[in-house]
């Protein structure tokens, strides 16, 4: 692989970073949407110049987007998100009844091996797929369906599909993660979805162990090793080794077990990184202090990584969607904060500088390896 090419959704349009496989400069293109909150962008790994974007906006709705050459230039694809099966309703904050409505698309999640098909997971919380290149949609309405979609509720940022893992060595199982409901998985392609949050626990909740209703935040997964998952949730962060069935928390000494992103490095299925904040009311990391931590034993003992990072009056946040990792020895990590910053690290951590400084609060950040 000669570079990589990071795709960052921000609050005010996207932008395009390209380095060399030192990764020590980027050049940077955009913003294109400008003024649109973009939250997200997803190339496509069978043709990494296929790249999806969801451009949104609470005043004009919510506009696909898709590019054949790798970001220079877009065009708008289908955006007929219908809500297909029985109407119903879900629970709202208060408890009440609340039917169902599209929102936007918060993550795009292309195939693994066919540039054409495509998954959305939107708000309110439903999977859509797509098998022309985003011309149009079908809701894979299993999940929404399901017995327990009538208790679902939002979480803070409303009740999204915000993950979609697929698994590569079974092209039929899936995994998504839904803000306030939990992580589902389907062994049938998206046709059905079984419930698999055994072993979370969420004190906010009536019963803190029910079957659903948890604040999931981000699952992350590695590819050789796909029944571990990771997850960052609402308070504490947990690994299971058999799919989904049962959960276990691996915490251990982080400074706050709250967060949002969690990935896994992408040569080593044990190392895991996360990026806690304060609390659930303060968003912001601890003492001010912006700090990435790493686990090298799949979690439980876990190392601050701050070389090259501000280490006092930080008071950014980096969100669920905004880290990721390419695929070059050593391996890069990178993230976005939603004071705009974007930073990146070519050894794994270590040490960190900033690609950008002065970019619109950063919604995602995707890293695409480049041959």
């Amino acid at each position: 692989m000669s570079g990589v090419r990071l795709l960052v959704g921000t609050r005010k349009g996207a932008f395009v970073f390209t380095s060399d496989g030192s990764r020590r400069t980027w050049t940077v293109d955009g913003p294109y949407f400008a003024g649109w909150e973009i939250y997200h962008l997803k190339g496509s790994p069978a043709d990494p110049d296929r790249i999806y974007a969801s451009q949104s906006s609470s005043w004009f709705g919510q506009v696909v987007h898709r590019s054949d050459d790798g970001g220079k230039s877009w065009r708008t694809v289908g955006n007929d998100f219908s809500y297909e099966g029985e109407p119903g309703t879900h629970q709202w904050y208060d408890g009440t009844p609340h039917p169902w409505e599209f929102a936007r698309v918060w993550h795009f999640e292309p195939s693994l091996d066919d540039p054409d098909t495509v998954y959305a997971g939107v708000e309110d919380a439903a999977i859509f797929r797509s098998t022309d290149g985003g011309e149009s949609w079908n809701e894979l309405d299993g999940l929404r369906c399901n017995d327990t979609g009538s208790s679902w509720q939002p979480g803070a940022g409303g009740m999204a599909v915000h993950t979609i893992i697929q698994d590569p060595a079974d092209r039929q199982r899936m995994f998504v993660a839904i803000s306030a409901a939990g992580v589902f998985r389907s062994d049938d392609g998206g046709e059905t979805w079984l419930r698999k949050n055994k072993g979370l626990h969420s004190e906010f909740m009536p019963d803190p162990e029910a079957e659903v209703g948890h604040c999931v935040h981000r699952i992350a997964q590695h590819p050789t090793r796909p029944s571990t998952l990771y997850m960052q949730k609402h308070w504490d962060v947990m690994r299971s080794d058999d799919a989904g069935d049962s959960w276990t928390e691996v915490s251990g000494d982080l400074p706050s077990d709250f967060g949002f992103p969690i990935s896994v490095d992408a040569h080593d299925p044990d190392t895991v990184y996360v990026v806690p904040i304060t609390s659930d009311s303060v968003h912001y990391p601890p003492e001010g202090k912006l700090r990435v931590y790493r686990s090298r034993s799949g979690g439980g003992e876990w190392e601050p990584l701050t070389e090259g990072l501000p280490q006092a009056h930080c008071y950014t946040n980096v969100l669920r969607d905004a880290m990721d990792v390419d695929h070059l020895d050593p391996g890069g990590v990178y993230f976005g904060t939603t004071g705009g910053q974007v930073y990146g690290s070519a050894d794994g951590g270590d040490h960190w500088t900033a690609i950008a400084g002065h970019l619109p609060a950063v919604l995602s950040v995707e890293a695409q390896d480049l041959a």
